[in-house]
């Protein structure tokens, strides 16, 4: 289904839920993953006003993106980008032609979510690919027993 899946992943909450659907996804369909880390630029808040780990922070973000796709027996690669969000999974995701994009979701009280640029700009109407953003509540427990019944289910059909 899927051969090439991009993770903008950012250590939130969200982004692990998002990270678990999306590694989940990829080792279903035996899909390569790219983990995307993203800092903004100059700026300690998101443009919906939330606070952004300082630069440093997210190579630390993007070892333990890589680290949980590992666990899900993933060979990911990834990288930290400065830059606007939108701009900068649009790049990517074009430009590595990957099938789909995994973002998470956090409610907000206002329309623009963190996936919006600063013009506004929707995530989804700069790709050329699948955009999935997660909203459903994986949590570790949960997908371990995914990924074990996925296992079970290569095991029963290889034996």
């Amino acid at each position: 289904m899927y051969k090439k899946v991009l993770l903008a992943y950012d250590g939130s909450r969200e982004g692990r839920r998002a990270l678990r659907e999306g590694a989940l996804l990829a080792k279903r369909s035996g899909a390569e993953v790219f983990v995307l880390a993203i800092t903004a630029p100059m700026a300690s808040v998101d443009p919906m006003g939330a606070p952004l780990p300082p630069p440093e922070e997210h190579e630390e973000i993007l070892r333990e993106g890589l680290a949980k796709a590992a666990e899900f027996g993933l060979k990911a690669r990834g990288e930290v980008v400065t830059g606007q969000p939108v701009d900068i999974i649009r790049k990517y995701a074009n430009g590595w032609k990957a099938d789909l994009v995994v973002v998470g979701h956090r409610k907000r009280q206002l329309l623009e979510r963190w996936w919006s640029g600063p013009s506004h700009a929707v995530l989804s109407d700069h790709l050329n690919c699948s955009l999935l953003i997660s909203l459903n509540q994986i949590d570790e427990a949960r997908a371990m027993l995914e990924l074990a019944s996925m296992e079970g289910e290569a095991g029963a059909v290889g034996g």
